[in-house]
């Protein structure tokens, strides 16, 4: 068998997917889920998320099911991963070229270094202020009355982009609240947050003596804007040398999912294979 899953337990979602991972080939996905948390009980949704790439992979049996972020408790889950070790691979999976990738969750945000193989070298994240994190930035968007797909472009649009100094997301919050009483657009405050958020996590990346590409995974891995203001942030901390390519891809959300699988595909051989973790007709 090698037909695996990786589930990936988020403070604001949770990621799914399932994997064809045989011995001799790259690994191919087969379905990738993610749905939000919101207010909803966690078990529940992962059960959603779960059912929905179990009918879009049409498959009866998985060799092992694997989980990382806070995914340990599944009870139908085979074994757990840390995340920056899932984050790591699956990043690689999704750009071979990959050395970093940077992982902005809705809670923190973290910087991790890895070889050619996905092997973790090194890896750095934020402090617990929440600054730095996609509900940080989810807060401003819904104060300044826009959605999360429009962040991005609106950010691209800034003219006079507004500095915002503070580390504090509460007192970033009130600098945003003073912005708009003042009369700053808001496409000048959203290039302000991204650039504020870039070279904190810059520094992350300097920090572990990055080079090559940069992928950016996580919630906020499809916000242009953001991406933009990472690459300007690195390459003014570059100072002439050459300055790491920043890279993502659509399922960048999933990174951590498709670690989780991959990595359990090489423990279930590595373990001398054994039952299937998941049979339908079982679990039915």
């Amino acid at each position: 068998m090698s037909i695996t899953a990786g589930i990936d337990v988020g403070s604001g979602a949770v990621k799914a997917v399932i994997m064809d991972c045989p011995e001799e080939g790259e690994p191919q996905i087969l379905a990738a889920e993610s749905s939000r948390i919101r207010r909803r009980e966690v078990a529940h949704v992962v059960d959603d998320t779960w059912n929905a790439a179990l009918t879009g992979a049409g498959v009866d049996e998985i060799a092992y099911v694997a989980t990382t972020g806070e995914g340990q408790d599944i009870p139908f889950a085979t074994g757990h991963f840390y995340g920056m070790t899932t984050h790591a691979r699956g990043a690689l999976h999704l750009e071979p070229a990959a050395r970093a990738v940077l992982d902005v969750g809705a809670l923190h945000s973290r910087a991790v270094a890895m070889d050619e193989r996905g092997k973790v070298q090194a890896y750095k994240m934020t402090s617990q202020c929440a600054s730095g994190s996609g509900q940080f930035l989810e807060n401003i968007a819904r104060y300044l009355g826009v959605s999360q797909a429009e962040v991005g472009g609106l950010s691209l649009s800034a003219k006079e982009p507004e500095n915002v100094s503070s580390i504090c997301a509460v007192l970033a919050e009130t600098d945003v609240i003073n912005m708009v009483s003042r009369g700053i657009t808001t496409p000048d405050i959203l290039r302000g947050i991204h650039e504020s958020m870039a070279g904190r996590f810059a520094r992350l990346l300097r920090s572990l003596k990055v080079e090559g590409t940069v992928f950016v995974s996580g919630g906020l891995a499809s916000d242009v804007g953001l991406l933009a203001a990472i690459e300007h942030a690195l390459e003014k901390a570059a100072k002439g040398a050459p300055t790491p390519k920043v890279t993502t891809h659509e399922l960048a959300i999933q990174a951590g999912a498709i670690g989780a699988a991959i990595w359990g595909a090489f423990r279930y051989r590595k373990l001398g294979k054994g039952e299937p973790a998941w049979n339908t007709a079982i679990r039915n």
